[in-house]
């Protein structure tokens, strides 16, 4: 399936480490016939599903009826499974509810992944706006928190905003969305292979944009610098694999613009394991946000696996992942509404050969030794282990 795979390359290496690994979860992408919870078993991983109607382009009302839905569905699932510790990795923040519905009712521990600021994002975009809701949210956060053993974040904002509520400092570990450096390595015939697919692209500069097209990912940031770009260099290409609500969007403002089809151009999003092929004929990747400083926090999987794949990455916010760029030169950051300053900037780095290679033996060297999947998912394994231990 498309999307983030986490919670699946983390829970086949705790099965590959020796553990029986339970997966509550829902059935959203591809069409079936099930109407009620199925089993499957995935890469040793007993995965409970439940179809539930989702997408991006639903409204953020009915995305909430969703999320409600299988939290209380997912609640007696997941406690009439059998198990020595609860891990509920969210978002959505409804996550919470089946973890402590089932950690109580079974009495094991639970820990609590982070992987966003809830419900500050939510109410920073204007998505989450009733003041009864909000109170509801920030309390369903501090519950969270308070039934935990343990918390994960993703980044360290996300550690900071945790312990801003009162929990225990060093009852909060950092594990970052990591790089499967085994699945991106491939021999240069994959981008050789993947730019054959296209006439528009040939042997021209690529920058790519892999991820959701919501609006808090601000893609058409990249439709504007596509637009400055073409007035100096129109043989650098722009392309954006995947869809959401965002799509129809950024597709007129690229055609209104005069881009579509000329320097900037959009495919349909793949699974994962197809991806080695885009980045492999890559030159740069781009990660993107709108423009708030709650956003900054994030820990997009495109920031990882370009790093997995060797490839320079561009960024147009600060924080964590900034620093982390300026300090070991993997990558650029670009200003978030200085659109000509960068694509000055982008031009610079894609027509410095030297810079391209150093840059992209920087994110390999990231990948390999701060960002890791087998690495983090021992260190994940490590903090599982000790919650589940009676006290």
């Amino acid at each position: 399936m498309p999307g983030g795979t986490r919670s699946y390359e983390m829970a086949r290496r705790l099965v590959a480490a020796g553990h029986e690994v339970h997966m509550v979860t829902t059935w959203w992408r591809d069409v079936t016939e099930e109407r009620d919870w199925f089993e499957t078993v995935e890469a040793g991983i007993h995965v409970h599903w439940l179809p539930v109607l989702y997408s991006n382009d639903m409204v953020y009302r009915d995305r909430i009826v969703s999320f409600l839905r299988f939290a209380f569905s997912s609640a007696r699932k997941a406690a009439s499974l059998h198990g020595d510790v609860i891990f509920a990795t969210s978002t959505p923040l409804t996550i919470a509810l089946p973890g402590i519905y089932a950690s109580l009712r079974k009495r094991i521990p639970m820990v609590f992944e982070v992987r966003d600021l809830w419900p500050e994002i939510p109410v920073a975009i204007g998505a989450l706006k009733s003041p009864l809701l909000i109170k509801l949210a920030q309390l369903l956060e501090l519950a969270a928190y308070r039934f935990s053993k343990h918390i994960i974040a993703l980044s360290p904002g996300m550690k900071d905003g945790v312990v801003k509520t009162g929990y225990p400092q060093e009852k909060v570990t950092i594990i970052p969305n990591s790089c499967d450096i085994d699945l991106f390595d491939v021999p240069k015939q994959y981008g050789v292979e993947f730019r054959s697919r296209y006439d528009w692209l040939g042997d021209r500069p690529l920058v790519t944009y892999a991820g959701a097209l919501g609006f808090i990912n601000g893609v058409g940031y990249l439709v504007q610098l596509a637009r400055r770009v073409l007035e100096f260099d129109p043989e650098i290409r722009f392309l954006v694999v995947c869809k959401g609500k965002e799509t129809q969007k950024v597709k007129e403002t690229a055609e209104t613009l005069g881009v579509l089809n000329k320097n900037f151009f959009m495919i349909s999003e793949m699974p994962k394991r197809e991806m080695p092929y885009v980045l492999s004929a890559t030159d740069i990747t781009i990660s993107l946000v709108i423009n708030l400083k709650v956003l900054w926090d994030n820990s997009a999987n495109k920031f990882f696996d370009s790093l997995a794949a060797g490839r320079p990455i561009a960024i147009n916010h600060d924080g964590w992942q900034a620093d982390l760029l300026r300090k070991t030169g993997a990558g650029l950051v670009l200003d978030p509404t200085d659109l000509d300053k960068s694509a000055n900037i982008l031009l610079q780095a894609i027509k410095d050969k030297a810079w391209m290679e150093k840059a992209g033996l920087a994110a390999k060297r990231l990948a390999r030794d701060e960002f890791s999947r087998d690495m983090l998912a021992k260190r994940l394994e490590a903090v599982l282990r000790s919650a589940a231990k009676k006290t």
